[in-house]
Formats: structure tokens, sequence, C-alpha cells
């Protein structure tokens, strides 16, 4: 490759380099220099409390949109198949997290799988994920708020407002900061769902499952009210339980041993919400009735007050430190969505300004550009059963892009150094990948108009790329160096 100028501080220097079908040119020292995270802010401890954070809001809300879908075997039988798919897939990016430890991650994975194109189309899904799902967690925190009856408030907008303000504000202040105030919320949600588990337990009766009245529909029935086609609509509820998990890996430039905390820390998240989904979806409903809790925006809360004819200490502590919950999977998403868009913005393939870290480290515009527009979208939308669609959308396409990259890799590149290996190797994720292409199919099914704006999105970011970005790459950014390297010796053998 071309020696290039390395002294601009502006961008990537000229000289140029055409692979791929794409432009690379070197960035200065001075370029790299202003877009650096800090280095050794978390352990796998650390990173497992991201993990269980990123998710553990659709534990309290959100999830129960299902019943209304498939009923309670519906949902059953969508989040033990989803369930399958993010276990599967979790394994896979454990090794793909090992093997290439970047801030990119899932975009980093498929551009050394996929080149260029398919490495932009994942960071894009995995974009539209991160930046909508924490638009769908403010709903619901205004739905818990409103439900305690807190401020007088009758209409949500402020604290949707207040929420990215803060939250926003705590990431901008510094990254390890903001891991550990995470991980403090984080715990204080998980004592609230053992403390409604313990709660619920004495309620449970298994009639209150099957409490919705069967339709006429194919296949319909006490256990699948809806029929057959209510499990696929289940889907996109049955991810809610384990959204955002795979978004473990995006802390890679900032733990202290990625290679061996990364695997460790994204399968610990795993085994945890895998427990408090199975909780949540026998317990809830057990207690209260699945009609109950069909349409409910804070189902715990009021499962309890059913269960227990009325208002109780016990529903009041859930709903108050169930707000908990709900912050941690905001708090955290929002970091997940300011590093994804970092590494984007970093290779050029958005605009580099993003990209620029401040005194302390942080990716400030990151945090900021997709932050307000996340607040617009929950103050006009409002709609947090509209908003999980659009998310769930974007992280099904990501998912089958990932998979399909450890399957590339692990069939083009068998030396990959991989210092974790997915159990069962490309079968396993195999087994993801077909699970993904139904939840891709699911979100269609769910809410058509809804999956159909989100794709026009996806396609309007891959024809900026196209026509404009995919000539402006940095070569020398992280995920495209591993890729570009490897593209290189290639040619040499």
């Amino acid at each position: 490759m071309a020696e290039a100028d390395r002294t601009s501080s502006q961008g990537p220097a000229d000289g140029r380099v055409h692979l791929q079908g794409a432009d690379y040119s070197l960035a200065s020292d001075d370029y790299l220099r202003r877009r650096q995270l800090r280095k050794g802010a978390a352990g796998w401890v650390l990173l497992a409390g991201l993990g269980v954070a990123y998710v553990i809001s659709g534990d309290f809300a959100g999830w129960n949109f299902g019943l209304a879908e498939g009923g309670w075997g519906g949902l059953l039988i969508a989040t033990l198949l989803m369930g399958t798919m993010y276990l599967c897939m979790v394994f896979g990016l454990a090794e793909l997290a090992s093997a290439l430890p970047t801030a990119g991650a899932g975009y980093g994975f498929a551009r050394r799988a996929l080149g260029p194109l398919g490495g932009f189309a994942t960071g894009t899904a995995i974009l539209i994920e991160y930046a909508i799902a924490p638009a769908a967690i403010a709903v619901f925190i205004g739905g818990y708020v409103e439900a305690l009856g807190l401020f007088g408030i009758t209409n949500a907008w402020p604290v949707y407002l207040v929420c990215y303000l803060l939250f926003v504000g705590v990431h901008v202040w510094g990254v390890g900061e903001a891991l550990r105030l995470m991980f403090v919320i984080t715990g204080v949600a998980v004592v609230a769902l053992v403390v409604f588990a313990v709660g619920m337990a004495p309620r449970f009766e298994a009639a209150n499952l099957f409490d919705i009245v069967p339709t006429d529909a194919v296949g319909a029935s006490a256990f699948l009210p809806y029929g057959y086609a209510g499990i696929l609509g289940a889907f996109v509820f049955g991810i809610w339980f384990f959204l955002a998990v795979e978004g473990v890996p995006l802390a890679a430039e900032e733990a202290r041993e990625p290679k061996r905390d990364m695997p460790r820390g994204i399968i610990a998240a795993m085994s945890v919400l895998l427990v408090t989904a199975a909780l949540m979806l026998v317990l809830a409903p057990g207690g209260a009735g699945s009609a109950v809790l069909a349409e409910s925006g804070n189902p715990l809360p009021e499962a309890l007050r059913e269960a227990y004819g009325g208002d109780t200490l016990l529903a009041d502590f859930v709903n108050y430190v169930g707000l908990a919950g709900l912050v941690a999977s905001f708090f955290s998403i929002i970091y997940a969505y300011s590093r994804q868009l970092f590494a984007l913005s970093r290779a050029g393939y958005l605009p580099r300004f993003l990209s620029v870290t401040g005194r302390r480290r942080t990716p400030y515009a990151a945090l900021i550009v997709p932050g307000t527009i996340g607040f617009v979208l929950a103050a006009t939308v409002a709609n947090g059963d509209l908003l999980i669609n659009i998310a769930v959308f974007g992280a099904a396409v990501s998912y089958v892009l990932m998979m399909v990259a450890h399957i590339v890799l692990r069939r083009r590149e068998p030396n990959l150094p991989r210092p974790y290996r997915t159990p069962g190797g490309t079968v396993t994720t195999g087994i993801a990948l077909v699970l993904a292409v139904c939840a891709v199919v699911a979100t269609f099914f769910v809410d058509m108009v809804g999956a159909a704006i989100t794709a026009a999105i996806l396609l309007a970011f891959l024809a900026y790329f196209w026509f404009y970005s995919r000539h402006r790459l940095v070569a020398n950014a992280p995920e495209e160096e591993f890729a570009l390297i490897e593209e290189a010796e290639s040619e040499l053998k």
C-alpha cells in the first residue's frame, strides 16, 4: 500500500488504494489520536453486567405483548426458539469477539468475512436496533412513571427528555463511571425481579396461563388461542427477553483483556437472562392471567395488583424499583449505539465528525446525535409496541449477517487465532442463522408497515455507502486494517 502524508489533522491523507470495491486512504496519526477510547475500563464481571443491563428492561415490559399475538403457548414456543437462537449466536459471537476484538463488533466481524458492503449493512442494522430500542424503553419508563402518579404527569414526554439528557450526559462524562453506575442500577433491577418472583410464586395457578379465549384460527386451542400463526407473531416479543445481549463485544476496545473477558462476559450474561426470562414468562401470567397482561404497559406491578386484589406494598416496590430495570437497559444501550456509530464513523462509512472523542475519551457526537433522534421518536410515536418491532427488524437482519460471517470465517480462515471456539462450530451458528431468518419474516408478519419503513431506512443507508462513503474509507481504522491485512496476505499466498 502506498505511503501517504501523515500530517493532516482533518482526516485521511491523500493517496488512495482501491480494494474490494471501495477506495481507501491512510488516516493521519492525529486523525486516529482524536478517535481513541479509554482502555482497560471493564473486566469480565462488568461486561457480564453490561450484557444483562442491555436486556433486563425486557423482563419488566414489552415481552407481554406477545400474549396478544400468540397467547401463552405461542409466546412460550417463540421464547424457547428465540432463546435457542440467542444462545447459539452468543457462542458464535464469543468466538468472533475473542478473535477480532474491536469496537466495531458485528460490523467488524462481517467486514472481515463479507467485505465493506456486508460490514456496513451489518453495522447499520445494529445501529437501527440500538438507536430505536432506547426510544421504546423510554416509552415504557413513561408508562411506569404514569402508573405511579409521580409529579402529576399525564403526558410522558418530559420523562423521555429527562432520561435522554441525564443518561447521555453521564456517558459523555466518562465510560468507567457510566459502566459502574450501570452495574449498580442493574443489581437493583435484579433484586426487583427476585422480589417479584417470590411474591408471585404462591399465587401461581396453571389455569391462569390459558385464560385467553381461543379464536377460530387454524390450530387454535386453549394452549394456542391464536393458532399456529400466533407462534410466528410472538417471535418479536420472545426476542425482547434477550434483545441487545449481542452488544457486549462493542466494549472490546475498553475491556482489560478482551480475548479472555469477552467470551466469559457475554456467556455469563446470557445465562442470567435465560433464568430471568423463564421466571417472568411463567410467574407473571400464571399469577395474574395472560388476558390481563396482554396489553399492559407495566405488566409486573399490574400482575401483582391483580394477583393480590389491589394495591400492595409489594406491587409498589416492584413498580418503583422496576424503573431501575428499564433505566439500566436505556442507559446501557446508549453506550452500545455510541460505540457502533463511533466505529462506522472512524472507518469513514458515516460522517467522520461522529467519531471524535473528547478529553475523557468518550465519543460525544455519537452519543448526542442518536439520542436526539431517539427522543424525537419516543415523543412523536409514543408506541412501545411499534418501536419494538422496528428495533427487532434491525436486530434480526444483523443476526443473519453475523452468523453468515462466523460460518464464512470458519471455512475461509480456519487458522485465524481463536482464543475461544464455538461449541459445535458452524452447526451451532447455522441453527442461529435459520432462526434469525424466521425472526426477520416475523417482523413483517407482526407489523408490515413498520418493518417496511425500517427496511427502507436500511436501503437508504446502503445507497449512501454505495454512492458516497465507499470512496472515502479509512484503511488504518482497526476493523478495516484487520480485513485489509488478511486480504493482502491471501493475495501473496
